[in-house]
């Protein structure tokens, strides 16, 4: 495990680190999104994308808001800046940004056997609700959910996690 990275940045995602975002994606996913995929989401209106900065580019993430649910497109850090809490502070980060946007709830979908990602997920009160059997092709998806992430108690978590 890796010490905090005190220099953290986090900032929203732009078209310039497009190439950057392809390269971390085809070196850690089984399936990478493309070049297209990425300027697109970034193009969307009701996407929130935020990058995680330490002497570069380290990790990303990206919510879609739709009403008053927001829903986890992509999260991702660096293998060699994983547990240094870049994923949970790029997680709070999102999480406030899509209250921000009128998000009451949120979801996503966690590959079953990643362990590392269900506990940072369980830490932000993101709880199982069902199985996408086959999602990944290769894996199961777990699908999570936390719900009143726009009251006191949930803000308040988040800021005790930060």
């Amino acid at each position: 495990m890796g010490s905090g990275l005190m220099e953290l940045v986090l900032r929203p995602l732009t078209t310039d680190d497009v190439p950057t975002l392809v390269g971390l994606e085809k070196a850690n996913q089984v399936a990478p999104w493309t070049e297209g995929i990425f300027r697109d989401e970034l193009a969307a209106d009701n996407r929130i994308y935020l990058a995680a900065e330490a002497d570069g580019l380290v990790g990303f993430a990206g919510v879609m808001v739709v009403g008053d649910e927001a829903h986890v497109t992509n999260l991702l850090v660096s293998p060699e800046a994983r547990g240094r809490g870049i994923g949970l502070r790029l997680m709070a980060g999102l999480v406030e940004a899509a209250i921000d946007a009128g998000a009451c709830h949120l979801t996503l979908e966690v590959r079953s056997t990643n362990e590392a990602a269900r506990r940072l997920y369980a830490r932000l009160g993101l709880a199982p609700v069902g199985i996408r059997k086959g999602y990944y092709g290769d894996d199961d998806a777990l699908i999570l959910w936390a719900h009143d992430i726009d009251s006191a108690a949930f803000r308040e978590k988040l800021e005790q996690l930060r």
